[in-house]
């Protein structure tokens, strides 16, 4: 549930930090109770930034007192518009919890503490840190990331957490290159955001033991822009050597194989300034942020030489395109992890205990997608005709019998009708964009892991917990599929509905006693872009999924191990008015059934504990699984092979790969910006 800063607070928690020498001042969050305190410390000031364009420092001094009540600034972005996920969950205007942000680009560095009450500098809990997407907008202070669900919900199963949100440099506040910005005379060129993520990683590692948390076991999650983040967090030269972070959660990544370089960057950035009538650098710095919030939208992560390391695109390539390069396991990456693996760190128990490894070249993943990402695009894939479409494919592949695969593949043809053309470029795009190189980067994490040594846990599917290792090793892949509440499909950004938890939701998810029976509701359609019910986990149920029908209760015969009388309070959107007598969309003109209460409750509790105890040091799942969240509330361990029939693997290796990646990326973002305005 988001929290309003305006919230009357009966009891404000303060924390004495011994080494800052300095007493936070914090709220108790609105879904702390006595059994399950809460409490979280906003708006605190982790980096200073000494000027526009420049790498962020570490901050350190604070005052005896510091008023941590309130979110700090953020990165200055366009004011008035929707962050992606207000648009992309379907929400009225009027079901958007309304935050009052200020913005200040050179105090936006600042990071929000969600925790459980009564920690200790012996607390030594796990820290899962969110990175948010959004590229040119979007806060860590966001009402939709919240901490409080998760936070109580690990304190509920036992397995406590901190969770930390932050802000950083976005657009092109936090992501200009060019050889212009040279004259500066720092090592590497622009990043500054990802240096602005680094540096938080830093502050934690020095500070966050006296709020309770283990530096030696910090998990990076994130979505979306962030999540690609997150991967060149994992793929950076300082992972390498000075790794900070110890496992990672990547959700939908929107990936970028055609980073530009430095050169590249700076005509990009001249283009922008001649637009704005400015010939140096220090015009631009001399702009008002408010003027420059507009241009930020296409300007993300430059390949610099420093920044990210020499090989770094060889782990988005398909597996064929190893066999005649292979994946290098530097000397100075095996050395930091044996170092990074052996810092000891205290067990909570004997089932979330981490043993550690000496020879992986990444941290463990957890890595997955929606079944529909592309939702993110579907407005300028809109405006798409079939001519337009096809025309501009064949002049990004520029070879006729791999287009004419494609097209044939995708079924994307000159004369499909307007009707049908976006949705097959949703297929082609999301595709493209996302499950492709996901799969393809995971396929690579995991080769990587083997050649250095195999250093992942046992399987978790023989019973005890198994552990993950903190110095590195592991895959574990997941799809979800599970419908959005508001829209009947997996979304872009549906997962963050049931993660957080803190989106308001149709009537019909939030169960009760006399409606559980009653689990089909009136329900919107997605715009542009509790009592629990389950049914088992075992892989058999592989086959008769499809035969699971919306408004059929499935008894759990053999139990999940979820704690029985806790509700989690949910924002409940009445949808009453607008629906019609059947329970259907009445603007749509067709009934429209939304997500059951079991089925929302069932994939919120499953991801959230499945989140939480990867956090805390457990395999999730066994490596040669896959986890399924949805459809229509399914969630379980599957065999790998049910991964063919959920994404369209078959068809990247037929179609994709011929093509490459650096082609099939560029064509995805093509197509994802719609077509050339003409005029």
């Amino acid at each position: 549930m988001p929290v309003s800063q305006s919230a009357v607070t009966v009891f404000e928690p303060e924390l004495h930090h011994i080494s800052l020498d300095s007493v936070f001042r914090g709220v108790e969050h609105s879904l702390s109770s006595p059994d399950t305190p809460i409490h979280q410390y906003r708006g605190i000031k982790y980096a200073s930034v000494p000027a526009r364009f420049r790498r962020s420092k570490v901050f350190s001094s604070y005052p005896p007192a510091v008023d941590a009540s309130r979110y700090g600034p953020i990165c200055p972005q366009i004011k008035g518009m929707k962050i992606f996920e207000e648009t992309l969950f379907g929400l009225n205007d009027d079901d958007i919890p309304q935050q009052i942000l200020k913005q200040n680009e050179f105090e936006c560095l600042n990071l929000n503490i969600t925790c459980p009450g009564g920690l200790t500098p012996q607390s030594h809990l796990p820290v899962m840190v969110w990175v948010h997407g959004g590229d040119d907008r979007g806060s860590g202070a966001s009402w939709v990331y919240d901490g409080g669900a998760i936070v109580r919900k690990s304190i509920c199963i036992a397995k406590p957490v901190i969770m930390v949100t932050f802000n950083f440099r976005l657009g092109l506040f936090g992501f200009a290159a060019g050889p212009q910005l040279r004259e500066d005379g720092e090592e590497g060129i622009g990043n500054f955001g990802l240096r602005d993520q680094r540096n938080l990683l830093e502050w934690l590692h020095r500070y966050i033991g006296d709020f309770g948390g283990d530096p030696h076991n910090i998990t990076l999650f994130g979505q979306s822009s962030g999540a690609f983040d997150i991967v060149c967090h994992l793929l950076s030269t300082a992972n390498e050597t000075r790794p900070l972070f110890h496992r990672a959660i990547v959700q939908s990544a929107v990936f970028d194989y055609n980073i530009p370089e430095v050169d590249a960057a700076g005509s990009q950035l001249s283009r922008l300034m001649s637009s704005m009538h400015l010939s140096t650098i220090s015009q631009l710095r001399a702009m008002d942020a408010d003027q420059l919030v507009k241009f930020g939208r296409s300007i993300r992560v430059v390949d610099d030489g420093i920044f990210l390391r020499h090989d770094w695109k060889d782990y988005l390539l398909p597996e064929d395109a190893h066999r005649t390069h292979h994946l290098s396991i530097s000397k100075a990456a095996l050395a930091a992890l044996r170092s990074h693996s052996s810092t000891p760190r205290p067990s909570m128990s004997s089932s979330s205990s981490s043993h550690t490894s000496s020879s992986s070249i990444f941290q463990p993943l957890l890595i997955g997608d929606c079944g529909s990402d592309s939702t993110l695009w579907s407005t300028p894939i809109s405006y798409w005709s079939s001519f337009a479409a096809t025309k501009r494919i064949k002049a990004v592949c520029q070879s006729l019998s791999k287009t004419n695969a494609l097209f044939r593949t995708y079924d994307v043809l000159s004369n499909t009708s307007d009707e049908e053309i976006a949705e097959r470029l949703g297929e082609l795009i999301g595709d493209a964009r996302v499950a492709w190189p996901t799969d393809c980067f995971a396929a690579n994490v995991r080769r990587a892991a083997a050649a250095g040594k195999e250093t992942s846990g046992p399987s978790s599917s023989s019973g005890a917990p198994a552990s993950v290792p903190v110095g590195g090793g592991g895959v574990w892949r997941y799809v979800f599929d599970q419908e959005g509440p508001w829209s009947l499909t997996p979304h872009h950004a549906a997962d963050l509905m049931y993660l957080f938890d803190n989106a308001p939701v149709p009537n019909s998810a939030i169960s009760s006693s006399s409606s559980a029976k009653s689990i089909v509701g009136s329900g919107d359609a997605m715009d542009m872009f509790p009592d629990t019910f389950s049914f088992s986990d075992d892989e058999d149920d592989d086959m008769d999924t499809d035969l699971h029908l919306r408004g059929h209760i499935h008894e759990n015969t053999e139990g999940d191990g979820e704690e029985e009388g806790i509700k989690y309070p949910s924002v409940v959107r009445d949808d009453d008015a607008m629906s019609s007598e059947e329970g259907g969309n009445s603007a749509w003109g067709i009934n429209l059934p939304s997500v059951a209460a079991w089925s929302y409750s069932r994939v919120r509790d499953t991801m959230q504990e499945q989140w939480i105890s990867f956090a805390n040091g457990q395999a999730p799942f066994g490596q040669d699984k896959v986890y399924v969240f949805g459809p229509e509330g399914e969630t379980g361990e599957r065999s790998s092979l049910i991964f063919e029939g959920r994404r369209r693997k078959a068809w990247w290796k037929k179609v994709f790969e011929p093509l490459g990646m650096q082609v099939v990326q560029k064509m995805g973002v093509e197509l994802s910006r719609g077509p050339p305005l003409r005029g």
